[in-house]
């Protein structure tokens, strides 16, 4: 048995024990909309720094199995990501130095481990290479990088579509005819996992493309899938608002928005659905400053991940003036100070919605696990710290490699 295995199936035991130890932030007496000034231990570098240093001395996950993965999975990817840009906006230069050397093995040895480009959840794996390209100028990470981001754009093999029952196939062909990615599936997810990829390729290179296709994609998300509240439902068939899949949508849309051209065809679509829904989401918070397994119910669980993912959201759009700060500023502070909670000594996130399946039944969602240290949890944290360090300037990023000091800054 793994530790990450041993943590989740000990957490009921330990659970207790582990949040006395953990992140305590005072109740503030009265809501502020500032983004600093946090209290001792509370710090975006302090929490993240802790967070960061405990995943790299993690090994590479498999969704808590015990056996190690056939190769890296999309919520290491997600954390890796995160612990890149913290680094970066901290300028810790042995974090880095530990982040560059888990890939290292992946240009030797453990070049199997980089994911094959098959669907979704392996493409998005290029957001690393690009980051780490955006960070070292090292040609090696941005070719892995583009293979990954061009992939995805290129015309399926036979056996890639053979491969697809009827009606996904039928909805990747129309794609193909729409100029989209053969990839897309019209699940919520994808809004975060095809889009970030390709904003990281511009991001890295400036080739108009990249920021072309995420966005055309998004937007046809958009159009599909967005609800009239500006929420979106699990699935088609699943009409329920669940908060780690509604999570993906949010970051995938503030990363977009942060790289997009201000005269982008598309970025007023995207800006609309992004400012819908967070005005959803905002009256959906609960007084703690989380949000919930299922959102719309407020006597569901209280659930880290999308917590974080809603959190990056609000502090990336009021840094950017695209939220007003005084509504949504108290939100989002009260929103990282409810996350923090979650973390205990360990620098494991509690509360973590395990991976979930489309099910049309409420219960099933309030019946999933809530798993302890699992990656879903522990990126979104290090995206907030990185969220709360960047200028609050709205084109503090050119989407171009050598201005992007703070990789995805807004």
């Amino acid at each position: 048995m793994t530790r990450f295995s041993q943590k989740i199936s000990a957490a009921g035991a330990i659970g207790f024990l582990a949040l006395a130890n953990a992140c305590f932030c005072p109740a503030e007496s009265a809501a502020s909309a500032s983004l600093d000034g946090w209290p001792a231990g509370c710090s975006p570098q302090e929490i993240g720094q802790r967070v960061a240093a405990h995943f790299v001395a993690t090994p590479h996950p498999n969704f808590g199995r015990s056996e190690p993965p056939k190769f890296i999975t999309y919520p290491e990817t997600c954390a890796w990501y995160g612990a890149l840009t913290f680094a970066h906006l901290t300028n810790d230069k042995e974090l880095t130095g530990k982040l560059v050397q888990r890939f290292d093995p992946l240009f030797r040895d453990e070049a199997h481990l980089i994911p094959k480009p098959e669907d979704v959840d392996a493409t998005v794996f290029g957001t690393v290479p690009f980051e780490l390209y955006i960070q070292t100028s090292d040609r090696r990470y941005l070719e892995i990088g583009q293979s990954l981001a061009d992939r995805q754009w290129q015309p399926p093999a036979g056996k890639e579509l053979a491969r697809l029952k009827p009606e996904p196939r039928a909805i990747a062909e129309k794609a193909i005819e729409d100029g989209l990615t053969w990839q897309t599936r019209y699940w919520i997810d994808d809004m975060f996992m095809i889009t970030m990829v390709q904003t990281q390729a511009y991001r890295a290179t400036g080739d108009a493309k990249y920021i072309d296709r995420a966005a055309r994609e998004m937007a046809s998300y958009l159009d599909k899938l967005q609800q009239p509240n500006g929420l979106f439902f699990h699935a088609p068939d699943v009409p329920i608002f669940w908060g780690r899949g509604d999570g993906w949508v949010a970051v995938g849309m503030a990363e977009i928005l942060s790289s997009l051209p201000a005269n982008h065809p598309a970025r007023a679509r995207i800006m609309a659905g992004y400012q819908k829904m967070m005005a959803t989401l905002l009256g959906c918070q609960d007084a703690g400053g989380m949000w919930h397994q299922i959102i719309d119910d407020p006597k569901a669980w209280p659930e880290s991940s999308c917590t974080g993912m809603f959190t990056y959201a609000f502090i990336t759009g009021v840094k950017n003036g695209w939220l007003d700060a005084a509504t949504y500023g108290p939100a989002a502070r009260k929103g990282w100070l409810g996350l923090i909670k979650c973390l205990d000594a360990n620098g494991d996130i509690h509360d973590v919605c395990e991976g979930t399946n489309k099910r049309n039944d409420r219960q099933y969602y309030l019946d999933r696990k809530r798993n302890v240290g699992d990656m879903h949890g522990q990126a979104p944290v290090l995206w907030c710290a990185s969220a709360l360090l960047r200028p609050a300037a709205p084109q503090a990023f050119s989407g171009l490699r050598q201005s992007s000091a703070v990789s995805a800054a807004p």
